[in-house]
C-alpha cells in the first residue's frame, strides 16, 4: 500500500494534469523501505536510472541491510579509509548530537542490534551488557584523520578507539530525499515531491501553483494496520519527516519494545508519545530531530523548541501522544499555520 503522504498527492494531482503536462511517477525499495518520486519535466524524462545509480551509491555506503556495505566495513574493523558520503553523514550526526546534547546519536548500532531492531536477531541480553555498551560512546569514541590522495583529494581514514558501531537509519533515508532533490534541481526540474520512507521533500508546486498536500500517519493499531491520514499540511521548499514508535517494536513478557533508543540510558524509551513530525528545509535535518525529539518525549521537546526560537527548522513540529488510551495530538504554531482545511 502506498504511503498517505504519496497517495494524498497522487489524488490531489489527478484533476490537474492537463494543465501542466503529465506527472512522472517512479517507485521502487530501498534501505528496507519504499521510495517514491512524482515530477513534473515538459520532456517526460525517465530518470529511473539515475535515481537506481544514487540509490545503490547510498546502499554501499550506509546500509547494514547491505553485507558488503562501507558501513559494515568500517563496523567490523575491515575498513578505516571513509568515502566523502560517509563522512558526511557522520559529520551532520556529529551535529545533530552536539545540539541535541545526545538525544540524538548514529553511534549506537550496537544497542540496536542487541534489541533485535537491526539486521541481526534479538539475543538474549547478559547482566551489565547494556552499561558495558555504553561506555562505549565516549567523546572520544572516533578520531578523523585528513589524508590526501594522490589525485588530490582529502579522504579521511577513521579510527574507532571503542568497539561501538554507526547506524544511520535515523538520519539516511531523509539524508537520501536530499540527495535526491539535489539530483532533480540539477537537471532542471523543480516541481516535484520525493519520499524515502516517509521522509518527503516538497519542492516548487502542483500544477497551477499550489502548493503540494502532505498527508500525516495517525499512529497504527499495531504494526500489520493500514496506514491512515491524522492530517494533511500544504508544502512548498520544505521537507517533513514523522518519526513513530507504533510499527517497530517487539513485545516480550507483555512489555513492548520501542526501537527508539535512549542514547543517555541504553534502553528504549517507554513515555507516551507516539510519533512526531518535523517540518525544516531539509530533509536529513527534519529526519533527526524527530528521532531527537521521539528520544526526549513530548514535554522535553516542546521545552527544547521554546529554548531554540531562532531555529526556523525546529518550529514546526506535530506531536500524537497517548493520554490513557486515547490518541491526543499538539501541534506548534507554526505547524498549525501549515494545516490544510
Amino acid at each position: 500500500m502506498k504511503h498517505p503522504a504519496i497517495l494524498l498527492a497522487c489524488l490531489l494531482l489527478l484533476g490537474a494534469c492537463h494543465r501542466s503536462g503529465r506527472p512522472v511517477t517512479l517507485q521502487g525499495e530501498t534501505q528496507g523501505t519504499y521510495y517514491s518520486i512524482i515530477y513534473f519535466d515538459p520532456g517526460q524524462r525517465n530518470l529511473q536510472p539515475q535515481v537506481d545509480s544514487l540509490l545503490q551509491l547510498v546502499d554501499r555506503t550506509a546500509s547494514l541491510w547491505n553485507e558488503h556495505s562501507l558501513i559494515r566495513r568500517i563496523n567490523s574493523g575491515q575498513d578505516s579509509l571513509i568515502t566523502p558520503l560517509f563522512h558526511d553523514l557522520v559529520d551532520k550526526a556529529s551535529t545533530i548530537r552536539h545540539y541535541t546534547h545526545g538525544a540524538f546519536d548514529c553511534r549506537i548500532g550496537t544497542l540496536v542490534s542487541l534489541y533485535g531492531f537491526g539486521f541481526k536477531r534479538r539475543a538474549d541480553i547478559r547482566p551489565g551488557q547494556i552499561d558495558t555498551l555504553m561506555a562505549q560512546l565516549t567523546p572520544q569514541a572516533y578520531t578523523l584523520i585528513p589524508h590526501p590522495s594522490a589525485d588530490g583529494s582529502t579522504p579521511y581514514i577513521l579510527r574507532r578507539n571503542t568497539p561501538f558501531e554507526f547506524d544511520f537509519n535515523a538520519i539516511a533515508q531523509g539524508y537520501t530525499s536530499d540527495l535526491l532533490a539535489a539530483m532533480l534541481d540539477s537537471l532542471g526540474i523543480h516541481n516535484y515531491l520525493v519520499d524515502i520512507g516517509g521522509e518527503v521533500i516538497a519542492k516548487g508546486s502542483k500544477p497551477g501553483g499550489t502548493p503540494w498536500t502532505v498527508g500525516i500517519e495517525r499512529p497504527a493499531e499495531n504494526k500489520y494496520s493500514s496506514p491512515e491520514i491524522e492530517t494533511a499540511i500544504a508544502l512548498r521548499n520544505q521537507s517533513v519527516v514523522t518519526s513513530g514508535n507504533y510499527r517497530k517494536y517487539y513485545e516480550q513478557d507483555g512489555i513492548r519494545y520501542s526501537h527508539t533508543i535512549d542514547p543517555a540510558t541504553g534502553l528504549p524509551v517507554s513515555h507516551t508519545l507516539l510519533s512526531v513530525s518535523v517540518v525544516s528545509a531539509a530533509s536529513w535535518y527534519a529526519d533527526a530531530m524527530a528521532t531527537a525529539f521521539m528520544v526526549m518525549g513530548l514535554d522535553k521537546a516542546l521545552q527544547f523548541i521554546n529554548d531554540h526560537p531562532d531555529n526556523p527548522d525546529i518550529q514546526a513540529a506535530f506531536f500524537i501522544y497517548d493520554d490513557h488510551g486515547k490518541y491526543r495530538t499538539h501541534a506548534t504554531p507554526a505547524f498549525q499555520a501549515l494545516i490544510t482545511e
